[in-house]
């Protein structure tokens, strides 16, 4: 378990964190209405009568984003609800048209469940999950396009969301930032939600408070609406310091609604926190509560793709990658994919250094991604197959692997083109070997008396010579055997 603490002046503070994600439903339309889901588009261009807030209007439930949820939950190994209902949550807000949310209160679709995050220092520690329910996303406000108006955007409003609410579990910003890319992690093998917190499609509301240690919980605090999860970070140890401050000084944490300014880094007074019977919370009149069967469900879970810790245990069972290769491998599917593509059929070693190694280094250098990189999986298998077989040495390969990011062209192609298959011809080799060492007989009796660091110097001057493209072992073995004569 992480140690993160405050030192007061009173004594050591402990954190308590517990954070409600906000995660889109990926689907084609909206949680209530036909509308498109899509993200962008011009403004009020994704809006039906229903999502407008138009009289008579009825809500009517898309099946696919419950079978979403559902999916969510059974991948974090939570309690699905067979029956569940939606209740109205009412607020006013410029961009929330019915001047209501559709939300799940009493009844959510997903109970308790956990995540288990690994830590720096290789801990494991398993965050509690209490629940998960659906409700409707609100529209956007834009305060910036007008000196003196605000407009508003629904293209949003009633995009289904997904509420994912942590326990207090959370004991430092370490623990927090390693939860939410685990649940984003989750979220996307699972396909349920993009993960994408610049397009708001994954933002969290942080709730944080601070205790000595053996006491209760004390007053919390929710930061809302941070968008990364070094933001998420960042904010929970300014939020616990200020709390620290303002309880050591003898006053008292008031429970409210804050906002984190990064710039500033600083959180600031949004609003106070409304309770539950503040939202005068009841069941929607117009929706039924939701009754699934559990054979769907089992259909559901019998379906379900295989997730990240699963796939990284069985990529160490049967590729032999350490733990720490296998957390890079699964970080995203998509890595994992074209891992297996390249080890399959080829040296799963060679396989993972390399694509850890040059092939990532030149994911960087590039700016690609692992969809966008101009040499595909099959690519990268076929260079390793030419140092496997000896066509090419691991020096050329390098040089061969940053041609084809910059021509797209195969491997074979580049090392006919350069010529730069690999000399195994013993007798090509031994000839250039012997000129090397009556070219320098000066070096040659050094080593002779004893200087064997020389052996590394004839071994330059060769591969120097036959411009890298001497078999390495090759030369190495004709060294010795020449050198002993």
């Amino acid at each position: 378990m992480s140690s993160y603490h405050i030192e007061g002046t009173t004594g050591t503070w402990e954190i308590v964190v517990g954070l409600e994600v906000h995660a889109q439903v990926i689907s084609h339309a909206k949680l209530f209405s036909g509308a498109s889901a899509e993200y962008g588009g011009e403004p009020n261009t994704h809006v039906s009568l229903i999502d407008a807030g138009f009289p008579g209007m009825l809500p009517v439930i898309n099946a696919e984003c419950v079978a979403q949820a559902v999916r969510t939950g059974l991948g974090l190994n939570a309690e699905i609800h067979l029956m569940s209902r939606f209740d109205r949550k009412n607020y006013f807000y410029a961009d929330l048209p019915q001047g209501y949310q559709i939300s799940q209160f009493a009844h959510p679709i997903v109970g308790e469940g956990k995540v288990e995050i690994e830590l720096a220092d290789g801990s494991v520690r398993h965050i509690g999950v209490t629940r998960l329910h659906l409700e409707q996303d609100a529209g956007k406000s834009i305060h910036d396009q007008d000196p003196t108006r605000s407009f508003i955007d629904l293209n949003r409003a009633g995009v289904a969301l997904m509420e994912i609410v942590s326990e207090p579990d959370i004991r430092s910003p370490e623990e927090a930032g390693a939860y939410l890319r685990k649940l984003r992690q989750i979220l996307r093998y699972l396909g349920t939600c993009d993960g994408n917190m610049e397009e708001g499609s994954m933002r969290a509301d942080v709730n944080v408070s601070v205790r000595k240690a053996g006491e209760d919980y004390r007053t919390r605090c929710e930061i809302k609406n941070v968008n990364s999860i070094r933001y998420v970070m960042q904010s929970i140890e300014i939020e616990a310091q200020r709390q620290v401050e303002i309880w050591e000084a003898g006053g008292t944490v008031d429970q409210e609604t804050r906002l984190f300014d990064h710039v500033r880094g600083e959180t600031r007074s949004l609003r106070s926190k409304e309770d539950a019977h503040d939202y005068r919370y009841f069941p929607d009149p117009d929706l039924l509560p939701l009754l699934i069967e559990q054979e769907w469900v089992d259909g559901l879970k019998a379906a379900l793709p295989e997730l990240p810790e699963a796939k990284r245990e069985r990529l160490e069972k049967t590729y032999g990658v350490s733990r720490y290769e296998s957390g890079v491998l699964v970080a995203e599917q998509a890595i994992a994919d074209f891992y297996e593509t390249v080890a399959q059929g080829s040296d799963a070693r060679l396989a993972v250094n390399w694509m850890l190694g040059d092939f990532f280094g030149a994911l960087n250098r590039t700016g690609a991604s692992i969809e966008t990189s101009p040499v595909k999986a099959d690519g990268l298998r076929e260079l390793l197959a030419l140092i496997t077989d000896s066509t090419i040495n691991g020096k050329i390969a390098k040089e061969v692997l940053e041609d084809m990011f910059e021509t797209g062209e195969s491997a074979s192609a580049i090392v006919e083109r350069k010529g730069l298959r690999q000399v195994t011809d013993t007798g090509a080799i031994e000839a250039e070997i012997r000129g090397i060492l009556q070219t320098h007989a000066d070096k040659l009796a050094e080593y002779k008396s004893g200087k064997d660091k020389l052996f590394g110097f004839f071994v330059g001057q060769t591969m120097k010579a036959m411009k890298g493209k001497a078999n390495p072992a090759m030369v190495n073995e004709l060294l010795v055997k020449l050198l002993a004569e």
